[in-house]
């Protein structure tokens, strides 16, 4: 099979040898790309919708057109994407011609910028490598606890953990927005001298990027790709209470009166984790709670409103804990085993499982 470059109208296709790899419009002034060992995936889990968001009213049309150098091009507003012959891609901003990213430089031949390694499952460990610049300082990357706003020379897990909340989205200060478009675990790696996305099992490398002017633009264009949340209501934009938990209704009630008597403003009180008997049952343990009716119906008399916390983790002995693993219910890996981690539960921590 030889290695093509195909224009097409409305995007960019290089068939190589050991990968197909697609570069299309997105939404304005942003591009996505796929690449995959066999093909693509037209529909996958990730944060971006089956189809591109609408282009913003009066925004120059999307086009591409082949150079004479066995690449091609993709402009979409203020976003331009050069594919050469040898698959390498780079972003400039369109006015300017500044370089914004660019595939890593492969070191005599190997490793290329992309990388499929196949586990023999019909997964692949994916690896998409970017050049790094001097002074780049990066944002981002959702809720992390080592206190750093610029996340520049860090090694970043892309999982989800207690207080530890990823959303694989950079905000540069070159002027792009990267978003790695892949629910997988893995990790990035924002070094000196590469950026490096790693997702440890998955089925194509995918990620979209924009360019714009400022942060705001490149939020605006994050937003219209992922989608817009809905507005919060009046009440949830009060003061929220909250402590590492309350141990029963009258702890809890006993706080929101104290609120009321000294006339403090209070909208929300949250009941967090242990107010249920096993994990997974998602009721109130009575012994502790025995009238949440009457509970909910006080703080409403005093303008309060109750948030209870539920957490995703089922431990076997719970109500629900048969149906869910009868009917497939819990979170499992790709060949069917049940995801298991240890949680407090009353006496100590226990095996627990989580519902998909």
């Amino acid at each position: 099979m030889s290695t093509t470059v195909t224009v097409h109208p409305h995007h960019l296709e290089r068939l190589a040898p050991s990968e197909v790899l697609r570069v299309e419009p997105w939404g304005s002034d942003a591009v996505r790309v796929r690449a995959g060992a066999a093909g693509i995936r037209r529909t996958a889990p990730g944060a971006l919708d089956d189809q591109p968001p609408g282009t913003a009213p009066g925004a120059p049309a999307a086009h591409t057109e082949a150079t004479g150098d066995g690449g091609a091009r993709l402009v979409n507003g203020r976003i331009t994407a050069h594919l050469d012959a040898r698959g390498r891609l780079r972003f400039t901003h369109t006015a300017t011609g500044e370089e914004l990213l660019a595939d890593a430089e492969p070191y005599k031949g190997w490793p290329p910028p992309r990388t499929h390694t196949p586990h023999g499952d019909g997964g692949y460990r994916l690896e998409q490598r970017f050049a790094a610049h001097p002074g780049e300082r990066l944002y981002g990357l959702g809720q992390h606890l080592h206190g750093r706003l610029d996340q520049k020379g860090l090694v970043i897990e892309l999982a989800q953990r207690n207080a530890e909340v990823s959303i694989p989205l950079l905000i540069s200060s070159r002027g792009y927005g990267l978003l790695w478009n892949n629910p997988a675990l893995g990790r990035v790696e924002l070094a000196h001298d590469a950026t490096r996305w790693v997702a440890e099992c998955s089925d194509q490398i995918d990620y979209w990027i924009t360019a714009g002017d400022t942060p705001a633009d490149l939020m605006a264009a994050y937003a219209a790709a992922t989608g817009h949340p809905p507005p919060l209501p009046y009440w949830a934009t009060g003061f929220w209470q909250s402590r590492l938990r309350y141990r029963s209704q009258e702890e809890l009630l006993a706080v929101a009166r104290e609120f009321a008597r000294r006339e403090l403003p209070l909208s929300v009180i949250v009941s967090d984790f242990f107010h249920w008997r096993q994990m997974g049952d998602w009721s109130f343990d009575p012994a502790d709670w025995p009238d949440p009716a009457a509970m909910v119906a006080e703080l409403e008399a005093l303008g309060v409103r109750l948030m209870v916390s539920v957490w995703p983790t089922v431990h076997p002995d719970s109500t629900h804990y048969p149906a869910l693993r009868a009917t497939g219910g819990l979170v499992a890996d790709r060949h069917g085993g049940v995801i298991t981690q240890n949680w407090p539960a009353p006496g100590g921590f226990a095996p627990t499982h989580y519902y998909d």
